[in-house]
C-alpha cells in the first residue's frame, strides 16, 4: 500500500490529510485559536468534588473545568477491595497533576488522569509506573520478545536515573539499539524538566505541551505505509527536518517541501473529499450509499442498494453491496473520526457465510485505523456494533456549527470555515485570472469577521497578492454562501 501525507500550513489553522492509494483517508484539522490539548499536562486544582459520581471538576486554565474519576487518581492495578473513595483522594482547593485523556467536545469538558505520560517516535515514558510493554498490534511474538529484551538492554545501558516504565509503541517495530537509547534518553531529559515545572509552577497552568499537528503527525506515522510527507510551508519544512533529523533519521528522505502554485489539497481533491464528508449520504461505486447520522449516544450508519441491481440474483446484490459498504465504513470512520458506539445496519444476508465475510472485511479495513476499534459482532436484530476510541472532537464539530435556523436539526460551516475557504478561494483566482481588485459578496457574520478578527490575515493576503480586497454584505445569503467577483 502506497500513502503519502499532505500539510498545509496557514498562520490560523494547520491542516493534515493521510492519502492512500490515491484516496483521502484521514483528515487532521488544528486551529491556532483552538488548539487540540490531549496528552498536555497541567498543574490544575481541585473546584468540586462529587462523591455520587465518584468524581472531581480540577480548573486547568480552560473556559469550562476538566472531569477526573476515581480510578484515574488512585495509582494503576489497585485492586478492587482496596480503592477508595473520591472524598478520601481529593479535596476542593488541592493542587493536582493531570494529563489530558480526551478533549473538550461539545458541552462536555476535558477528560483527565493523574497516570502520566509523555510519547516519543518508539516508546511512551510512564514515570509512576515501573512496568514495561509492548504494543499489542505488534502481533508477532518473537518480535514482541525481542524488543522487550532490547528494552532491558538498554534501560541498563542508560546513565540517567529511571524510576519508571516504557511502552514500545508500533513504530519501533525492526528497529534496533540505537533508535531505542536515543528516544529513551530525549524522553527522560524531557522528564526532568516537565519534573522541575511540576513543583515551580503555580495551578492552574501548562508545564508539558505536546508538539504542534505537523511534527506529532510525523512522530506517529507508520513508516512502512508513507512514502512521501509533502509540506507547503518552507519554514516549517525546515523545522520538520530538524525533527526527523534528530529523532527519526530514516523518514528524512520521504520528506519534501511542495512549492507549487497549485493548492496542496488540490493534488487529491482533498478539499472536494472534505465537503462531502460533511454530509449524511456516502455514495458507493456500484450505486449503493450509505447514510451516516451522529447522535450524542451514538453514530449510525445504513446500508442501502440504491440503483445497484446486480447481474445474478438479489442475495448477491446484496452481498456484494454489504462486501463494498464494509471497506466504504472503515474509511469514513477514519476521515470523519467518529468515536463511541457505531451500530451499522448492512442489508439482511441470508447466508450465514456471506454474513461472515462481510464482517471479516469490515475487521479487515478496521485493521488500518490508528484509533482503537472493537467489533462485537452482530446482534439480535442483525445489526453491527463496534465501539471506535474517541479523543477528540470529530471532523464535523470542528468544521461545523449547530444550524439556528432548523434547530440544530442540520448543520453549517461556521463563519471562521467560511473565511479560510474565501482566503483560498482569492489565491486560486489570483493564480488563474489575476484581477485588479477583488469583490467578496457575503453574509453578515462572515463579512464582520473579515473586518474584525481575521483583518490582520485579510491585510496579509492583501499584501501578499499585491491587490485590494473589498466585501459587501449581501443580507439574503446564508453564513456559506459567498462570491467574488473579479473586478
Amino acid at each position: 500500500m502506497s500513502g503519502e501525507v499532505l500539510i498545509n500550513l496557514t498562520p490560523m489553522e494547520t491542516r493534515v490529510a493521510v492519502v492512500e492509494n490515491g484516496v483521502l483517508q484521514e483528515a487532521l484539522i488544528e486551529r491556532t485559536r483552538r488548539r487540540g490539548i490531549v496528552g498536555n499536562i497541567y498543574k490544575g486544582r481541585v473546584v468540586r468534588v462529587l462523591p455520587g459520581m465518584q468524581a472531581a471538576f480540577v480548573d486547568i486554565g480552560l473556559d469550562r473545568a476538566a472531569f477526573i474519576h476515581a480510578h484515574e487518581v488512585m495509582p494503576p492495578g489497585t485492586p478492587t477491595e482496596e480503592q477508595l473513595s473520591i472524598g478520601a483522594l481529593l479535596h476542593e482547593g488541592q493542587a493536582l497533576v493531570v494529563q489530558v485523556t480526551k478533549d473538550p467536545i461539545g458541552s462536555k469538558g476535558a477528560r483527565l488522569t493523574t497516570h502520566l505520560s509523555v510519547p516519543s517516535r518508539y516508546l511512551v515514558y510512564m514515570p509512576d509506573s515501573p512496568h514495561h510493554g509492548v504494543s499489542q498490534r505488534i502481533e508477532d511474538d518473537a518480535e514482541r520478545e525481542r524488543l522487550r529484551a532490547l528494552l532491558d538492554a538498554v534501560q541498563g545501558e542508560m546513565e540517567l536515573e529511571i524510576t519508571g516504565g516504557f511502552i514500545v509503541r508500533t513504530a519501533a517495530e525492526g528497529v534496533g539499539r540505537d533508535e531505542l537509547y536515543t528516544d529513551m534518553h530525549f524522553l527522560l531529559r524531557l522528564w526532568r524538566k516537565v519534573s522541575e515545572r511540576k513543583v515551580t509552577a503555580s495551578a492552574p497552568s501548562v508545564i508539558y505541551d505536546d508538539l504542534p499537528l505537523f511534527i506529532r503527525t510525523l512522530r506517529d506515522l507508520r513508516r512502512e505505509e508513507i512514502e512521501k510527507v509533502r509540506i507547503d510551508s518552507r519554514e516549517n519544512y525546515v523545522k520538520l527536518v530538524a525533527f526527523a533529523e534528530e529523532f527519526m533519521p530514516d523518514a528524512v528522505p520521504r520528506l519534501e517541501y511542495y512549492p507549487g502554485e497549485r493548492p496542496i489539497f488540490d493534488l487529491y481533491s482533498v478539499e472536494d473529499e472534505i465537503q462531502k464528508a460533511l454530509g449524511r449520504k456516502v455514495q458507493l461505486k456500484s450505486g449503493g450509499y450509505l447514510v451516516i447520522d451522529p447522535t450524542e449516544a451514538m453514530t449510525t450508519i445504513d446500508v442501502n442498494t440504491g440503483g445497484y441491481v446486480g447481474h445474478r440474483n438479489l442475495e448477491e446484490t446484496i452481498f456484494k453491496t454489504n462486501l463494498e459498504a464494509a471497506n466504504a465504513i472503515a474509511r469514513q470512520l477514519r476521515l470523519r473520526n467518529l468515536g463511541g458506539i457505531i451500530i451499522i445496519d448492512f442489508i439482511d444476508m441470508d447466508d450465514p457465510e456471506h454474513q461472515r465475510q462481510v464482517l471479516r472485511m469490515l475487521e479487515k479495513a478496521l485493521e488500518r485505523d490508528h484509533a482503537k476499534t472493537k467489533c462485537t459482532g452482530v446482534t439480535e436484530l442483525g445489526l453491527v456494533q463496534l465501539t471506535r476510541k474517541r479523543t477528540r472532537e470529530s471532523l464535523e464539530q470542528t468544521l461545523c456549527e449547530a444550524c439556528e435556523t432548523c434547530g440544530g436539526r442540520g448543520t453549517l460551516k461556521t463563519a471562521e470555515t467560511v473565511c479560510y475557504e474565501i482566503f483560498r478561494e482569492i489565491l486560486r483566482e489570483e493564480r488563474a485570472y489575476s484581477a485588479e481588485t477583488y469583490m467578496v459578496l457575503a453574509s453578515q457574520a462572515v463579512v464582520d469577521r473579515l473586518l474584525d478578527e481575521d483583518s490582520a490575515a485579510v491585510a496579509d493576503l492583501e499584501t501578499f497578492i499585491g491587490k485590494t480586497i473589498r466585501f459587501q454584505v449581501e443580507a439574503h445569503y446564508s453564513q456559506e454562501q459567498y462570491d467574488i467577483v473579479l473586478m
